[in-house]
């Protein structure tokens, strides 16, 4: 069951496919409203944004937050690729979680690789 970042957009961020105790999957279908040029090249915030989502819900803490990413883009996304995050909890130190993410296109083909630092706060950010 989702418990964190449920407000977010399916058809910008991703739809969970699959969530398990320190594991998830999302998909995301990349629109035209993502690209960048003629040629159909897909933003990499998009695909950043869905790797970070899957990392979230692979802890799926209600005030889990980013607080830093390493990623490798390893092949473009161009509009029509439907991709896959697979993101799974690589080490728990306490309030901190360190999570790997890999994200593929339809062919199967890894467009970006990274490892996401995500921290469990007391309670939600923007609460004083």
């Amino acid at each position: 069951m989702q418990r964190t970042h449920n407000l977010t957009s399916r058809r910008l961020v991703g739809e969970p496919i699959r969530i398990e105790p320190g594991y998830a999957e999302v998909k995301l279908k990349a629109i035209d409203e993502m690209k960048v040029d003629e040629h159909g090249l897909v933003h990499g915030g998009f695909t950043f944004g869905l790797a970070d989502y899957a990392a979230m819900l692979a802890v799926n803490e209600p005030t889990v937050v980013l607080g830093k990413a390493e990623v490798k883009f390893t092949k473009p996304v161009k509009v029509g690729d439907e991709l896959l995050a697979r993101a799974k909890v690589m080490e728990e130190l306490d309030r901190k979680k360190v999570v790997h993410v890999e994200v593929f296109n339809q062919r199967d083909e890894k467009v970006l690789d990274g490892k996401f630092y995500c921290y469990v706060l007391e309670k939600h950010v923007l609460e004083s």
